[in-house]
């Protein structure tokens, strides 16, 4: 990201791997990782994590084409929040939610898809006006 966006970024951390060990538990900038201490199935929580930000990218940690998509929304004026999958079972809750591979992108609570996904509505001239409409974007 370049110098001086007020963009936010996450990686949520991973479950506990035992049932006996505690959930680590961490807030971003009004973003909830583990609502009131609460255990959520991984589709709950990819749910409520894209009402709770108008642009979500869900990737794997070090995700190449994930830098491409948050690269080409900075371009643009708007800052994504990213969310870093460490479980098989989020990731797949993830995939299912965006109907595409992760990394997946969600605009206004809405799938995008992909990286291609992305590219599809930048280059049709749609991106702009919709991340507009999202509140994603001033003016």
């Amino acid at each position: 990201m370049q110098g001086g966006g007020g963009g936010v970024s996450c990686a949520v951390a991973g479950e506990a791997a035992s049932a006996g060990t505690p959930q680590r538990r961490r807030r971003a900038l009004g973003l909830t990782i583990d609502p009131a201490g609460d255990v959520e199935a991984p589709a709950e929580r990819i749910g409520r994590l894209v009402r709770e930000s108008p642009v979500v990218i869900f990737a794997r940690r070090g995700c190449c084409m994930c830098h491409v998509m948050r690269r080409l929304l900075a371009a643009v004026g708007a800052h994504a929040t990213v969310i870093e999958l460490e479980e098989a079972a989020e990731e797949a809750a993830a995939s299912a939610a965006a109907a595409a591979a992760v990394p997946a992108l969600f605009v206004g609570g809405a799938p995008v898809g992909g990286l291609d996904g992305l590219m599809g509505l930048h280059l049709s001239g749609l991106l702009v006006p919709r991340l507009r409409e999202v509140g994603a974007l001033c003016g």
